[in-house]
């Protein structure tokens, strides 16, 4: 299978990239200059000269806290960028998976969010997210899969697990927000059910197939549990580690609202898709495993 994918450098693009040679697909990753969401005529030249068999929309402006001050660029990346990569994508007459966020919904839910909840986004960059998805599905959505996801990290980029080892090597006690949930979730895993779900797409036309899903990791936790948890892996291995001092999201205060529950219902994906993502702290220890010398 021939995959292009938006972006070159993100972690969920460089994991699909890795994911995909390994299962002997070919992936080409597309960033800027060549592909640049912000300029809507470099889009679908450039998707258009992958001669893909199925598209990829990873690319996205993903500075949470920054787009509370970028609010016009958030919006042409994450919402016309996405619907005009939706529009090319109809024109090559391929399926599209595009990667969107829990960051769509206000968080204020007691339970794991589903598909059919409603939306609420209390930032830009959720808004600009929203408005991405609602342009694929306005564009593409018969033929194509959004898949939500969450509290992102990986061997790749700038990351929680990276930012916790980074602290640790620098002192003894780390502050981390305990009273905000989800499902901590590796990048790695995100793009085996990318792969999972493109080849679905490509080789049935089910409109079941299609539509919004939730694509996380089974299990979730805290900030700080997730620290805890990063700090003992690398501790097993000689690595940094350091104590976790639980705080409240007030004593964090941010630009962006986080959402205090970001967690995720993923029975739909599993259902329709056969897709369930290992659980977090399983996938934690391959990918700290990498980060450790």
């Amino acid at each position: 299978m021939r995959i292009a994918v938006t972006g070159q450098a993100g972690q969920v693009v460089s994991s699909l990239v890795e994911r995909g040679a390994a299962a002997g697909h070919t992936v080409i990753a597309i960033g800027r200059p060549r592909l640049d969401l912000a300029d809507p005529s470099s889009i679908r030249p450039a998707l258009e000269a992958a001669a893909p068999d199925v598209i990829v929309s990873a690319a996205a402006y993903t500075a949470v806290d920054k787009a509370e001050s970028e609010r016009d660029l958030a919006q042409a990346i994450n919402g016309r960028g996405a619907g005009l990569v939706a529009d090319a994508t109809r024109a090559l007459g391929v399926p599209l998976v595009h990667i969107s966020t829990d960051y769509v919904f206000d968080g204020t839910s007691d339970r794991p969010y589903t598909e059919s909840d409603p939306t609420g986004p209390t930032g830009v960059y959720g808004a600009s997210k929203l408005a991405g998805e609602q342009a694929v599905q306005a564009a593409h959505g018969d033929h194509s899969a959004i898949l939500r996801v969450a509290w992102v990290y990986s061997p790749f980029g700038g990351n929680f697990v990276k930012t916790m080892l980074r602290l640790a090597g620098d002192r003894d006690e780390v502050s981390v927000v305990a009273d905000q949930l989800g499902n901590p979730t590796s990048a790695l895993d995100i793009a085996d059910g990318i792969l999972k779900v493109a080849m679905n797409l490509v080789a049935n036309p089910d409109p079941a197939l299609r539509g919004i899903f939730h694509m996380t990791a089974s299990g979730e936790a805290s900030w700080a549990d997730f620290a805890e948890a990063i700090f003992a892996s690398a501790a097993m291995r000689g690595g940094p580690t350091a104590r976790v001092k639980r705080i409240t999201t007030a004593d964090y205060p941010t630009p962006a609202t986080r959402p205090a529950n970001s967690r995720l219902d993923c029975r739909r994906i599993a259902e329709t898709h056969g897709i369930v993502l290992p659980h977090w702290r399983s996938s934690l220890e391959t990918v700290v495993d990498r980060l450790q010398p």
